[in-house]
């Protein structure tokens, strides 16, 4: 079977734009190929320890797997979730990785020019992480990476380290797709963006200092209503969908679509011809709130435990597929 690989967001809480623009996507697309792929889904704990070395890691791991059951992940024998770290052929293969990647490729790397921009000293993982990344993924011949345009370099990269490596050695590595191939396959809206809501023209972020710019999986639907009531729109007075002119209203009418899952298109046609923002921000308030509140609901039904169970068993899975294929490298540079 073909492996499809993910990782999730273990640093913090995620916002709605994050929930609906990147998990209930992947949700989808796992229960959607379940059948016939392998899924992997992981927590990319060392990853995340590069900028954020956070004591509550433990429990982002665990409210972020619950995340993605409250979001209707069906689990099989082909699903498989565990944490990066519990899984040590990880960090030895990206050693082994080093000694095949260049620096020339390493510093190219647009996230590492703009983390590193100004600063007088980076820690070695920022410059690093994409050979990390390369071993994620070519430990368990994965082919396709859901990611966003901003990872596509770290693909490309993983494909030439595996080039330069199979050229040496023979075929020991699967290579992923290139992007575009993935995005054509997956077929994931990569232009999905959740604007923030008091400057659309920017992606919600939980990141921005302004609370009433995002809504939180946590916010009370009181907090959701004054979220959305104070949403920044414009003074053409007619709701429409123009993202380049009415970014606001356009933003609103898009979170409604995904909220209540139902065409983007149906949405606008509702509102075609209509002029008063404000129903239009009640009607979105009501339904985020309905859909945030069944949310948190099925998320307090999923224990600690039953997470605990799932990563147990999921890093048994990891730690057998990854050691066999470290094993075929390890020999290839004659270290076994």
């Amino acid at each position: 079977m073909k492996t499809i690989l993910t990782g999730i967001r273990v640093n913090s809480e995620l916002t709605l734009g994050n929930f609906l623009g990147a998990m209930v996507p992947m949700v989808r697309l796992a229960n959607t190929h379940s059948a016939d792929y392998r899924i992997n889904i992981f927590a990319p704990d060392l990853h995340s320890i590069i900028s954020d070395i956070d004591g509550d890691l433990p429990a982002n791991i665990t409210r972020s797997l619950k995340y993605y059951l409250a979001a209707g992940l069906n689990l099989n024998d082909n699903i498989h979730v565990y944490r990066q770290s519990r899984v040590p052929a990880h960090s030895e293969l990206c050693w082994i990785l080093n000694c095949v990647a260049s620096m020339g490729d390493l510093s190219r790397m647009t996230q590492y020019k703009d983390k590193s921009e100004g600063k007088e000293s980076v820690n070695v993982g920022i410059f690093d992480y994409p050979v990390l990344m390369a071993a994620d993924i070519l430990l368990y011949d994965a082919e396709y990476i859901p990611v966003g345009e901003d990872q596509f370099q770290h693909i490309e990269l993983t494909r030439r380290i595996a080039e330069k490596f199979n050229k040496k050695f023979g075929d020991v590595f699967t290579l992923p797709v290139e992007p575009k191939a993935q995005i054509k396959f997956m077929q994931l809206n990569d232009g999905l963006r959740i604007r923030d809501l008091q400057n659309p023209e920017k992606k919600m972020s939980k990141s921005t200092a302004s609370e009433n710019s995002k809504i939180m999986l946590s916010d009370t639907p009181d907090q959701i209503k004054k979220k959305i009531m104070s949403a920044t729109t414009d003074s053409v007075g007619k709701i429409q969908y123009d993202m380049f002119n009415q970014p606001g209203i356009s933003n609103l009418l898009q979170i409604d679509a995904l909220v209540n899952d139902i065409p983007l298109q149906d949405v606008i046609s509702t509102w075609a011809g209509e002029t008063h923002y404000g129903d239009l921000k009640q009607k979105v308030a009501a339904d985020v709130a309905t859909f945030i509140d069944n949310f948190q609901r099925k998320l307090a039904t999923i224990s600690d435990d039953e997470i605990l169970t799932l990563l147990e068993a999921g890093e048994a899975y990891a730690n057998e597929i990854a050691n066999n294929k470290l094993h075929e490298v390890q020999k290839a540079f004659h270290l076994r």
